[in-house]
């Protein structure tokens, strides 16, 4: 494993909820973007599936961990995460290529055994 995904995202969550206590409009705001953007009709999967791509061209760990684990608690399979992977790739070629290691190995941290 690349990282401990399980730990760095209950830390990363735990700083966040520490920042959401100091700046809760912040938080309020993201929460509604991020609720609208969810409840569309692609279905919460395949919001996850893209906001993981998104997460890999912007190279943001925090929102790999995130979006793999609920990637993972709606289903995805390895499968559909290395298609969403390989149009990352596409978009974003190799910044992408080598965040996809990340997120298969944040995925595989968060998928039942």
């Amino acid at each position: 494993m690349l990282n401990d995904w399980k730990t760095y995202r209950e830390a990363l969550h735990t700083t966040v909820g520490a920042f959401a206590a100091l700046n809760p409009d912040a938080m309020r705001g993201l929460g509604m973007i991020s609720g609208a953007a969810a409840h569309g009709t692609l279905g919460p999967k395949i919001h996850e599936l893209i906001a993981l791509a998104v997460a890999i061209t912007t190279r943001c760990d925090g929102c790999i961990a995130t979006h793999a684990k609920l990637a993972a608690d709606h289903g995805a399979t390895r499968e559909e995460i290395a298609e969403v992977l390989g149009t990352a790739i596409a978009l974003n070629a190799g910044a992408a290529l080598t965040y996809t290691a990340r997120a298969l190995d944040a995925f595989d941290a968060f998928r039942p055994e």
